[in-house]
């Protein structure tokens, strides 16, 4: 053994004598292992240090507390004990504390729930024993590491368990996400009959996954109790801690076998294989079957150790010599050994808390380790063996697959699950009652009864209908009244409070809606809308050129051609624009005149059939627009506003969006939207998105969507926290989705609304555009030009033949044709530079 000061075979020949305390619970298996093993520490110490000679005094607390604090009194004031050892339950610790804080003796606590605070209240309070937090984090993560989501917590009902490991493991499950489902406080002494009612109650419920923190005692009488109730058999999950945990080895043989097979437990981890250990271990083996024949097992445990180095501790520290008693505090605080349980160093009182345990699987007659947890940091823990992953567990029952945690319902009880039965919107949920009689009808049901059978079990539930409000009913599952809702719930952030949503199965949003107008409501320049503004301009330019052209054709045969500059001016353009709608070849005297007109004319009856039927489309068809372009407009006019139903919608437009609650009404039903918003008495309503794509199908025209969609909501299946259905459901219901199932529903809802006010067509009317008409205005264009050219040919070439047109023309033509030839080549150097329309037919020359 290790001495203060680091030294291991040195023996200083000091006269060191004194009494050091300890009190126990003998009727216990830890009382007993702590008794054997102090007496072992104190005869190790006088036998090393052979000049000095200290005395170990232990009185039986008998596990009382008050008797536990007499004893104190006894030890401090009758022997003049210089410290004081134990006890093991912090009930009597806490009162041991308090004598020793008095008289100023050190008292070294091996309780292992001793609360962070004890040692500023009780300044000679030492905690020999490590805190056990990291413990309960070990807890947690072994069930995370199973996915299971919720858990019953069973516990002795003494204050220890109460204010701190189960305080302290609560707090570790929930940062890890998993829920309590129960937790279920025993008395210290329980009854065989009080067990079987206790646990009946859990062997009703859903959740097959329990932690138990109870002493030794206690949790044999439960397992065994347990056994009978056959709730040791396959599907069910138990998981010890270290109060029971750290005593299987005491445990009889028989017991293990008949009533704990498949236990997981998790407990404070030292080195059992050094040398140290070694022959403590033997020693320890004898001296406890001589005081103890009738145990079966002989093994020291973790609580032998630490009782163990407790004791060298206490008296390392009296080595020195004489000391008082905050000296001998302050020497026990500050020394440090290698003991049996590792390093001893205590830090502010307190011994260094835990960061490895070890994970056990009790199988046949005893246990057998499966792995390791170890905190290294606050960010960093994890499991580990030997480099590979946790040995296979073999569950209660025999399994080695991992059980589900929990018992889907039976037909004996199935699923209690509530309906609302004031959904706005029937299409969704609607609760028909005929006498006795009671139907559930709308898209949520149908949702859900697709979503049961894609479950890879039978789910036998039943449905009850719930007039409150949603937000009510939501409260009914965290009651516990229902264990489900199916509606149209929307999920939001304060409804977790009570409950869990499964994965939407109608999009989120929230949609302002409007009434409509037409966006042509101002016609008095419709007119011109049919063409575009390039359209436009191209017939211009092509009615006045065309009209140039005959008019300087036409000229020199027609008196009515000729006179001042306004008059001819004139006169051209009544030429270009009345071939829009006559053709005036009677009063023309050249063929070339003639020749252009027709052609201009097919053109213009062409344009003019395109431009009449496009204008009677935007005459005929309404284009719709909302009235309210967003929520500025609203609040800026202080306009009215509705809103559909759940709490959550009012208070969004409230403290989110800024509306002035005196301005926001509620309504009932569609039809109720729908005529406020005709007669005026709202300028708009906001409705969940899902609801707005129905209210939109049954009143097509009259109302539209507008502005941005706020991304809140969506409907969802409610579960209670941490409900081991929540997952699966989820599951099953993103395979209806991705099958196409949830697709189908929704459109044969939607489907079913026939639009009560006739279609609308909100897309605009294609205006008309040059390259619509290209071809036809390159012919026309083409040919008023090749009768401009002849004709201008005609009056610069002597002609001896000048009375007869016809033979002037033909001519004139053969003379355009050989001065073509000529030119041939640099003619198509220029049409070739210039870029016609995407579309145009290649031009030979």
């Amino acid at each position: 053994m290790a001495t203060a000061d680091g030294g291991t075979d040195s023996i200083e020949k000091v006269d060191v004598k004194g009494s050091i305390g300890a009190i126990l619970d003998y009727s216990s298996r830890i009382g007993k292992e702590e008794k054997v093993a102090m007496e072992m520490a104190i005869e190790e110490f006088n036998s090393q240090y052979s000049n000095q000679h200290i005395d170990l005094l232990i009185n039986d607390s008998q596990g009382e507390p008050i008797q536990a604090a007499l004893a104190a009194r006894e030890l401090v004031n009758r022997h003049r004990v210089k410290a004081i050892l134990g006890p093991q339950s912090w009930e009597e610790a806490s009162l041991v504390a308090e004598v020793g804080s008095q008289a100023h003796t050190p008292i070294l606590s091996l309780a292992y729930a001793t609360p962070q605070w004890a040692t500023e209240r009780w300044p000679f309070l030492i905690q020999a024993s490590a805190d056990q937090s990291a413990q309960m984090k070990a807890i947690a993560a072994v069930i995370e590491f199973q996915d299971w989501h919720r858990v019953t917590i069973v516990y002795e009902d003494i204050p220890s368990s109460a204010t701190g490991a189960i305080l302290q493991l609560s707090e570790a499950l929930k940062d890890v996400g998993i829920e309590i489902g129960h937790l279920l406080p025993l008395p210290p002494l329980s009854s065989s009959s009080s067990l079987v009612e206790e646990l009946q109650s859990l062997k009703e419920g859903q959740c097959r996954v329990f932690v138990v923190h109870t002493s030794l005692q206690l949790g044999v009488q439960l397992f065994e109790t347990a056994k009978k109730m056959e709730m040791m058999k396959e599907g069910y999950v138990w998981i010890i801690t270290d109060t029971i945990s750290s005593l299987v080895h005491s445990i009889k043989a028989s017991i293990i076998s008949s009533s704990m097979d498949g236990i997981v437990g998790v407990k404070s981890y030292f080195n059992e294989t050094t040398p140290q250990f070694e022959i403590f271990r033997g020693r320890f083996r004898r001296k406890f079957i001589s005081e103890h024949p009738d145990e079966e097992k002989n093994e020291p445990g973790i609580y032998a150790a630490k009782a163990y180095d407790a004791t060298w501790a206490a008296a390392l520290a009296m080595k020195g010599g004489r000391a008082t008693g905050q000296q001998l505090l302050e020497k026990i605080s500050n020394g440090q050994f290698d003991g049996l349980t590792g390093k001893i160093q205590f830090s502010d009182q307190k011994l260094a808390p835990a960061h490895i345990f070890q994970i056990i699987n009790v199988v046949g007659k005893s246990d057998r380790e499966l792995g390791f947890w170890s905190e290294t940091s606050e960010e960093e823990s994890g499991f580990w063996r030997d480099g590979r992953a946790l040995a296979q567990v073999v569950w209660p029952g025999g399994p080695r697959n991992t059980p589900r945690g929990w018992t889907p319902p039976t037909d004996e009880k199935p699923l209690k699950i509530g309906v609302p039965t004031g959904s706005t919107f029937k299409q969704f949920v609607e609760v028909i009652q005929d006498g006795n009689n009671i139907a559930f009808k709308g898209f949520s049901i149908n949702v859900f009864n697709a979503t049961v059978e894609r479950l890879p079990y039978a789910l036998p539930h039943k449905l009850y209908p719930f007039n409150g409000t949603y937000d009510e009913l939501v409260r009914q599952v965290y009651l516990k009244k229902f264990d489900a809702v199916v509606g149209d719930v929307a999920i939001v952030a304060k409804r977790f409070e009570h409950a869990e949503f499964t994965q939407p199965y109608a999009e989120p949003g929230l949609q302002m809606i409007t009434p409509v107008r037409s966006k042509s409501s101002n016609k008095a320049w419709l007119f011109l809308k049919p063409f575009t503004r390039a359209m436009w301009i191209l017939t211009t330019f092509i009615n006045v050129y065309n009209g140039f052209v005959v008019w300087l054709i036409e000229r020199n045969h027609c008196n009515e051609l000729k006179g001042s500059v306004p008059n001819q001016i004139g006169t051209l353009l009544w030429l270009a624009f009345s071939t829009l709608f006559s053709l005036h070849g009677e009063k023309l005297h050249s063929n070339l005149s003639r020749m252009a007109m027709v052609v201009w004319l097919f053109v213009a009856l062409v344009i003019t059939q395109s431009y009449t039927a496009n204008l009677t489309s935007m005459l005929t068809v309404q284009q719709l627009e909302p009235t309210v372009a967003d929520i500025e407009t609203l609040k800026s006019s202080n306009s009215m506003i509705g809103y559909c139903r759940g709490s959550f919608v009012s208070a969004y437009l409230k403290d989110v969006l800024g509306f002035n609650e005196k301005n926001i009404k509620n309504y009932s039903s569609p039809e109720e939207y729908a005529k406020a918003l005709k007669d005026g008495e709202i300028a708009a309503a906001f409705l969940e998105a899902p609801v707005a794509k129905l209210f939109l199908a049954k009143y097509c025209k009259s109302f539209i969507a507008s502005g941005q969609s706020y991304k809140v909501g969506g409907f969802g299946f409610v579960f209670p926290r941490g409900s081991p259905l929540l997952h699966d459901v989820s599951e099953a219901l993103l395979n209806v989705s991705e099958s196409g199932k949830l697709w189908e529903l929704e459109n044969s809802m939607l489907s079913s609304e026939k639009c009560e006010d006739g279609e609308t067509e909100d897309d605009e009317i294609s205006r008309l555009s040059p390259s619509s008409f290209w071809v036809l205005f390159i012919i026309t264009g083409g040919t008023s030009t090749f009768a401009l050219l002849v004709y201008m040919l005609h009056r610069n070439w002597n002609f001896h033949d000048s009375t007869s047109e016809h033979k002037t023309i033909w001519r004139f033509f053969i003379a355009i044709m050989k001065l073509w030839r000529q030119r041939t080549r640099k003619l198509s150097r220029r049409v070739s530079d210039v870029e016609l329309p995407r579309g145009s037919p290649n031009i030979e020359i």
